[in-house]
């Protein structure tokens, strides 16, 4: 039975290789080239961003080198709903098509049938977003360094939220899937949900996972430590700015205005300690929708045939 499951997903299991080659071919030139350059420029020595403006330059002159490539990370996200959806597919296919119930009238129980197809689904979407969170966290690690990974693409790249993600979608799939018996409608409206969830939850509700921090520092002073690598939820002017009397007074820069006339900067930030925190709340909520839904698939299947 499982030997027969792997064959079955022949094409799914080429498309998610398919998938992580191309992803790899983008990423593992262009991630030994960032880290010579991190070794080559020395930016281990600005990690901590307290070595002034010469690092500030460097920093931001290596960032604008790799900025295409930290763009394109962001359409990243969009693979391990592709994962999930293709392992879910070979099931939907097999109720649409009617052939299980030629397994269910040999040797083979409903109850292992499902089993295994469901098993296999799960084994391999969890192999090949195992496989795309070694890529992405190997890539970033120079960025991860000087930037942190609580903001943006960075946060949805790292960690076990790409676990999260992959079963969702594929739960979704194997969910609409049994009830529709529609292969390829069932796969398109599942990813469609997953791109809304992933946009939902990224925009609106993972700020309300953790309770925020606030800090008010002056606008002269360096940004505090508890800040760096943070992710900024907001960031505000706080006090007088009277630009004309900065100008007269000779500030050569916003932040020289800011100083001169008194002002501070107010920032609403969740720290980098909560990272795992984060991870493991988005980790849980979507890899425990997904049980919930596979389970769903399942039981459908069972009890509704």
């Amino acid at each position: 039975m499982i030997w027969l499951g792997w064959r079955q997903q022949r094409t799914e299991t080429l498309i998610a290789a398919a998938l992580l080659a191309l992803v790899a071919a983008i990423l593992v030139p262009s991630g030994i080239e960032m880290a010579h350059a991190y070794t080559r420029d020395g930016l281990a020595h600005c990690v901590d961003m307290t070595q002034g403006p010469t690092c500030g330059n460097v920093v931001s002159s290596f960032e604008q080198r790799f900025s295409k490539y930290t763009a394109l990370i962001g359409w990243f996200n969009l693979v391990p709903g592709l994962f999930g959806v293709a392992f879910a597919a070979p099931f939907v296919l097999e109720l649409e098509r009617g052939t299980h119930r030629l397994a269910w009238t040999q040797s083979i129980t409903r109850r292992r049938w499902v089993t295994t197809k469901l098993a296999l689904a799960v084994g391999s979407t969890v192999l090949v977003a195992g496989a795309l969170i070694v890529i992405l966290v190997w890539w970033r690690a120079p960025l991860v360094r000087l930037d942190g990974r609580m903001d943006g693409s960075a946060f949805d790249s790292q960690g076990t939220v790409i676990f999260g993600y992959s079963l969702f979608a594929l739960g979704l799939a194997l969910a609409i899937g049994a009830v529709w018996r529609r292969a390829v409608p069932a796969v398109m409206v599942a990813y469609v949900g997953y791109f809304i969830a992933r946009i939902f939850t990224d925009s609106a509700l993972r700020q309300h996972f953790v309770a925020p921090r606030s800090l008010t520092w002056p606008a002269g002073q360096a940004q505090p430590a508890a800040v760096q690598h943070a992710w900024v939820i907001s960031q505000s002017v706080v006090g007088p700015l009277d630009r004309a009397t900065c100008l007269k007074q000779g500030a050569a820069s916003i932040k020289q205005c800011l100083a001169l006339s008194g002002g501070s900067i107010h920032s609403v930030f969740v720290p980098a300690s909560k990272f795992w925190v984060l991870q493991g709340i988005e980790t849980g909520l979507f890899g425990g929708i997904a049980v919930a839904l596979i389970a769903f698939a399942g039981w459908w299947t069972l009890y509704r045939e």
